[in-house]
């Protein structure tokens, strides 16, 4: 991009969609663009945003605030998707309905070359529009299960907090909004303003996870039943060797039916369900006990600390100690 040029960005503005990402998206650019004119020496704005609908001169969104919009002119380079205002209980079938032509402008757009981000649960709008098939995707990790049995043919890193692949750009739970902000600063205006903006934002500059962060109760009661069962079977067992042909006969299936319906349900494997629940119990432990790092890892079933230390840093995002500290 030269310094004449803006990249043109839409927000896609819809009933109940959260305002805090269309707001908080075009807030943190705004800073970006504002910051690059002093340090890039820039003659003219970096980014040239718009809120766009579908429906009127204005829309109501999440809280019932209205906003007004624009309807959308020519071809953008970028359009954001930001999410909905839902709960645990949503009945996403009906919710997506409501949405069709949403969903027909954002496959049409897509199609016409226009790269697609989403934040926090738009993701769900990317899935349906047949945006996530074959590529890799995050949403908030609460609802990341949902989204798993959705579109199985996407290939969810429901850890992730910004994930790219190709034209399509997809982020964790609510503030993540902001990253895709800052992402969108740091390959236009370049690193150094980036991070100037992070730090005026006060904003993490980058976040690799968002582990840290999850709260199993939560995922667990927003699991089917059979998950829930075999969750709580694990949460009992943590110090036991995983044995596949075991937790089989216990819950009177076969192993590949076994596999396929936890993989259908959770988005996982049962071995990746058990990893969890130990790396889970092991925050709990660090957070509200002294225990050695060696006294916990020997608790949730592992005998040798630094393996354990590494399994939890891949799932969590930040070594044991770290996670103590914070």
């Amino acid at each position: 991009m030269t310094d004449s040029t803006s990249l043109r960005i839409a927000i896609l503005v819809y009933e109940a969609c959260m305002g805090s990402q269309v707001f908080g998206i075009t807030d943190v650019l705004r800073i970006g663009m504002d910051l690059g004119l002093d340090i890039k020496a820039r003659k003219g704005p970096a980014f040239d945003i718009e809120l766009i609908g579908l429906a009127g001169k204005s829309i109501k969104i999440a809280g019932g605030i209205s906003v007004g919009i624009k309807r959308p002119a020519g071809k953008y380079d970028l359009l954001i998707v930001p999410g909905l205002e839902i709960n645990r209980h949503v009945d996403w079938d009906k919710r997506l309905a409501s949405l069709s032509r949403e969903l027909a402008f954002i496959k049409k757009t897509f199609a016409a070359g226009t790269a697609v981000a989403s934040a926090c649960v738009g993701a769900f709008l990317l899935g349906e529009a047949g945006l996530l098939n074959g590529r890799k995707s995050t949403t908030a990790w609460l609802f990341a299960p949902e989204l798993a049995r959705r579109y199985p043919a996407t290939r969810l890193q429901a850890d992730a907090v910004f994930l790219e692949d190709g034209a399509v750009l997809t982020t964790g739970a609510v503030s993540s909004s902001f990253d895709l902000a800052i992402q969108l600063v740091k390959r236009t205006l370049g690193a150094e303003v980036a991070t100037a903006t992070a730090r005026v934002a006060l904003l993490p500059n980058q976040r690799a996870s968002q582990s840290p962060f999850v709260d199993s109760a939560l995922m667990e009661r927003g699991l089917p039943a059979f998950s829930q069962q075999l969750q709580l079977w694990f949460s009992e067992r943590l110090a036991d060797e995983y044995d596949l042909n075991r937790l089989a006969l216990t819950f009177h299936i076969s192993p590949s039916t076994l596999l396929r319906r936890i993989k259908v349900e959770t988005g996982q494997s049962p071995l990746d369900m058990l990893q969890l629940a130990r790396v889970e119990k092991a925050k709990q432990l660090l957070s509200n006990t002294t225990w050695s790092i060696a006294r916990i890892t020997a608790e949730v079933g592992y005998s040798d600390v630094s393996s354990f230390s590494r399994l939890f840093t891949r799932l969590v995002g930040e070594t044991p100690a770290r996670y103590r500290r914070r």
